[in-house]
């Protein structure tokens, strides 16, 4: 999955947010990447998503999450996602 982590100087929950996702990739294959809200490809993606605050993260180009990141939410999105590109099982 690629996660896309939208963070901003000084933040507190940014820094938090890389931790989480630092201890989820250990659990899932994730492609991970951050952007600087203060940049002009991170301010862009902030008003085009609705973004109301940081961080962003975003799962497969998709903003499913801002502010603290709770662990315990992420950990059930990835979950759920990983069981919808699940191949079918073959056996039977």
């Amino acid at each position: 999955m690629e996660v896309l982590l939208l963070t901003q100087a000084q933040c507190v929950f940014c820094e938090q947010a890389k931790g989480v996702i630092e201890r989820m990739s250990h659990s899932f294959d994730l492609s991970v990447a951050t952007l600087d809200l203060d940049s002009a490809e991170g301010a862009e993606l902030a008003r085009s998503t609705g973004l109301v605050f940081p961080p962003g993260l975003f799962i497969d180009g998709e903003l499913v999450f801002y502010g603290r990141l709770s662990e315990r939410r992420l950990r059930k999105e990835l979950e759920h996602r990983s069981l919808s590109v699940a191949p079918p099982d073959q056996t039977g």
